[in-house]
């Protein structure tokens, strides 16, 4: 996730009715909040803070079970509260997290595409995806449910929470959960460590950039940047703030674009998904709509893509040449959703863990059978004219600041 925000800005208060009303303007820093380093990286790194875990190719490309595809998990539902659902039985029916209008789940098969596709497919062609060039799939980010019952926790902010980006309220933490790439809370490996959870009886979706709690779910919390998303909101191209961050570097959310081993088992993947690409691959300081933002680490040409570049894969790609059932079903929902380029890192493709899902990865889709696919068998949609996050400041009010 790359952060916006070096300065501080004066503290609001707010409700957690998740009003993006505009606030005072804080400027830019330097850029490298929370995703510029290319060093340690848990395979979707996308930080460029200190802790530097930005490309990381930790999932190496190599491996067969990916990083974090484990069903070795201490819980059925992922919340340890109980019941896994909303509490009133139908999930959101976009992803299980947002209206029917998002984004994320409308249907481009026929969308038309920009005037530079060709141009940036073929220059992605030769730069690659990262990670040695192989179109590998991220399993280790972790998405936990809650209710009522599951306890707040108030957390500490570190260096890598910005103000007016990121919001400061309790979040709940589920007894048996886990953080991203971890078996339980604790931020070990010092990867991005993201803790999503969905509150459903707030109809909240918290995501935290570089979560980490000492001694279980009750210990010492420490947390970077918290983007809390309404789910009954169809967020616009504004998403929670022009110029503004969230757990991800391009400002979007992360759960609605995180395919899941039910959904595979299931022959449908009905949403976008999140893709990642190394910082330098990535057009330097623009974004594309619906991002809010990009981050100072980018130093890819004019012809790179942009954060936030949603690509399609060509209609006339020969989807039964792939060698699992499970990767038909991620090519298809590729041609009729695409994916977003949501992050700077190694791995390109992200998949949830099935610690907490009936259906397992093993046996159903292997980290590395999308490697044929190539940049240039997708196309760019267009979403309208592109910014430059160089001249764009943050301005939302946040809900509540550290102390």
């Amino acid at each position: 996730m790359v952060g916006a925000m070096n300065c501080r800005c004066p503290v609001f208060f707010t409700t957690i009715a998740l009003v993006l009303a505009v606030g005072p303007s804080c400027t830019s820093g330097s850029g490298d909040g929370a995703g510029d380093s290319e060093t340690v990286g848990d395979g979707d790194g996308d930080g460029d803070g200190d802790s530097g875990d930005g490309d990381g190719d930790s999932g190496d490309g190599d491996g067969d079970s990916g990083d974090g595809d484990g069903d070795s998990g201490d819980g059925d539902s992922g919340d340890g509260d109980g019941d896994s659902g909303d509490g009133d039985g139908d999930l959101p029916a976009c992803a299980g997290y947002f209206p029917a209008d998002a984004v994320w789940c409308q249907d481009i098969t026929d969308a038309a595409t920009t005037a530079d596709s060709d141009t940036i497919a073929a220059w992605l062609e030769q730069a690659g995806w990262g990670n040695n060039d192989k179109f590998q799939i991220d399993f280790s980010l972790e998405v936990l449910e809650a209710d009522a019952d599951t306890p707040r926790r108030s957390f500490e902010a570190t260096g890598a929470f910005y103000t007016p980006d990121c919001d400061y309220v309790e979040m709940p933490v589920p007894e048996v959960g886990a953080i991203e790439g971890e078996a339980g809370y604790e931020c070990v490996s010092d990867g991005d460590c993201h803790l999503i959870v969905a509150a459903r009886d707030e109809n909240l979706l918290y995501e935290m950039w570089r979560a980490n709690i000492i001694g279980g779910p009750g210990g010492e919390f420490f947390g970077g940047c918290l983007a809390v998303w309404d789910m009954s909101v169809v967020y616009g191209d504004e998403g929670r703030g022009q110029g503004c961050t969230s757990a991800d570097a391009a400002g979007f959310p992360i759960a609605p674009l995180l395919f899941t081993a039910d959904e595979v088992a299931s022959g449908s993947i009905d949403h976008a998904i999140r893709f990642i690409l190394p910082n330098a691959h990535i057009r330097e300081l623009i974004y594309s709509p619906p991002a809010t933002h990009s981050t100072g680490a980018t130093s890819g040409p004019v012809e790179a893509p942009p954060y936030g570049v949603h690509l399609r894969l060509r209609g006339d790609y020969p989807i039964d040449d792939l060698p699992s059932e499970g990767a038909k079903v991620v090519a298809r929902a590729l041609q009729q959703y695409g994916m977003f380029l949501a992050d700077g890192g190694q791995i390109a493709l992200t998949g949830q863990s099935d610690r907490f899902t009936d259906n397992k990865w093993d046996g159903l889709l292997a980290p590395q059978d999308l490697v044929a696919l190539r940049p240039i068998d997708f196309d760019v949609i267009d979403h309208g004219a592109l910014l430059d996050w160089g001249e764009q400041s943050c301005e939302r009010v946040p809900l509540g600041t550290p102390p």
